[in-house]
């Protein structure tokens, strides 16, 4: 199992990580892998999206016969090394002129819904692999759900609303770094996390919201993951004021933030949140299990 796990994330770092990584590479050193400063075009997602889905196909047939549940950590494990090596939100944070810092958050808003798309196209290629195939598996946990369409819908908006809290509140206090109280914000403004801790941080947070949200729901890992997509717009709609962000600029290094989460790119986000809430996601049926038969 570890060698077919193994095999799936070393086709989405080879295919994404490293294949396509010339597709977000900023030529400036201070650029981060983002879409605001255009280095990702049309073209250039649209092979992306098609590299993500032949990662996930390939990997479904590498982790054989469970490709259903490995396959899928191929793209974000790719991303994952995009997320690694790109600059930091401070970086660009130095290289913005402080009027259009603001402009600059609310480009970001919405980005995590493309890395989102990309992860899905993988989950996609997985899908087609499996149809492929031929194999027809039981999602392993699906036993035991409710058939209320009523309470299946309850339980996927709460586990939705649910992630997002969850992840904005741990990752607040795992991406720790310099933290200094400012008296008139009557608040703490954190410095830039360094990458090691931002992916500690978004791993485990969205690791505890898919493992509270299985063990007390009984729903998938889909929601956490969607909810990767809605953490940094609520974060930057949260703490993004103009006058916060003004004040900032006058009494503050560039690298400090209102918040932790919005200091963290929206490409780490998706990408190790998404690996982190399908590894919560099975470690609550561990869980579980161990619970009824220990």
């Amino acid at each position: 199992m570890k060698l077919r796990i193994a095999a799936a994330v070393a086709t989405g770092v080879a295919l994404i990580g490293i294949l396509a990584w010339p597709l977000a590479a900023s030529p400036e050193p201070s650029g981060a892998v983002s879409l605001h400063n255009g280095t990702i075009t049309l073209g250039d997602a649209i092979t992306l999206a098609a590299l993500a889905f032949l990662a996930g196909l390939i990997a479904y047939f590498i982790s054989w016969p469970y490709g259903r549940e490995i396959g899928i950590l191929a793209v974000p494990s790719g991303l994952a090394i995009w997320a690694v090596r790109s600059s930091s939100m401070a970086s660009l944070m130095q290289s913005t002129a402080a009027a259009q810092r603001h402009e600059l958050f609310a480009t970001f808003r919405w980005e995590p819904i493309f890395w989102l798309a990309i992860v899905a196209t993988g989950f996609a290629g997985v899908l087609s692999a499996q149809k492929i195939s031929g194999r027809k598996v039981e999602p392993v946990g699906s036993k035991g759900k409710s058939n209320s369409s009523s309470n299946m819908y309850l339980n996927a908006a709460v586990a939705l609303v649910g992630s997002v809290l969850i992840t904005q509140f741990c990752i607040t206090i795992f991406a720790q770094d310099v933290r200094v109280f400012d008296d008139q914000l009557r608040k703490l403004v954190t410095a830039q996390p360094a990458v090691g801790q931002v992916v500690f941080a978004v791993l485990v947070s969205f690791g505890l919201a898919a493992f509270i949200v299985k063990t007390f729901l009984n729903v998938s890992y889909i929601w956490p993951i969607i909810a990767g997509a809605l953490v940094t717009p609520f974060a930057i709609t949260i703490y993004v004021k103009q006058t916060v962000l003004q004040h900032l600029v006058e009494h503050h290094p560039a690298a400090f933030f209102p918040n932790a989460v919005i200091s963290i790119l929206p490409v780490q986000i998706v990408a190790f949140g998404t690996l982190g809430s399908i590894a919560g996601y099975w470690m609550a049926i561990r869980y579980n299990f161990w619970r009824k038969h220990a």
